[in-house]
């Protein structure tokens, strides 16, 4: 898979880059804090998936003509931008990043890697509804994990379990959409609709508007 980078409309965009080793000069346009959040990063996995991250988004950010503003994470652990303007969320799995960036709309994105192993933990994070829609296919069970994880990285709170408050609708494996709703907390009857991509091995979601 190659770098995707892509302006979904004139108000939003996102980008997925492979992470690999970065020169420090490609990072310039980190904002102070940043650099010090990057500096204290030890870990040569964790420094590249963080830097690999924040190039997407300045990447996405290029498509739609806005000077990167900087990006910090807030107490429930959600992106927020410096300057109080648009609204960003990140994700990184096994040898990729990405990001996406909405002017006025909350956002959640995710990456998942197809493995096998998922099938034997759907009881953990699938209403049993959900298991009974669902085939018993790998890429099936990432796509419902997938939608789930940028559902709750739209609704941006902590305290939402992805079994219990998540509820997606029947969806097929080559649908490209799924919809679903946060139940039983004060985000009750939030709906949400969320983007499907295969990308080779690669289950991408991200929330739409």
């Amino acid at each position: 898979m190659q770098t995707k980078i892509e302006k979904i409309d004139s108000s939003s965009a996102l980008a997925v880059k492979i992470i690999e080793e970065q020169e420090y000069k490609d990072l310039e346009f980190l904002s102070f804090r940043e650099k010090l959040s990057f500096a204290n990063i030890s870990h040569p996995d964790k420094k590249r998936e963080w830097a690999t991250a924040r190039l997407a988004i300045f990447d996405a950010l290029q498509q739609l003509q806005i000077p990167y503003p900087g990006f910090f994470k807030d107490e429930h652990g959600k992106s927020q931008s410096m300057n109080g303007q648009g609204f960003v969320s990140l994700t990184h799995t096994l040898g990729f990043a990405g990001a996406i960036f909405h002017r006025e709309q909350p956002v959640g994105i995710d990456m998942d890697l197809i493995r096998e192993k998922i099938l034997g933990i759907g009881f953990r994070f699938l209403d049993p509804q959900e298991l009974n829609f669902l085939e018993k296919d790998p890429a099936h069970y990432t796509m419902a994990w997938s939608a789930k994880e940028s559902i709750f990285k739209c609704q941006g709170k902590r305290g939402v379990s992805f079994r219990e408050n998540i509820l997606l609708e029947p969806f097929a494996p080559t649908d490209q959409v799924i919809k679903g709703k946060i139940r039983g907390t004060d985000f009750a009857d939030h709906h949400y609709a969320v983007e499907v991509r295969r990308l080779e091995n690669v289950i991408l979601t991200y929330t739409i508007w």
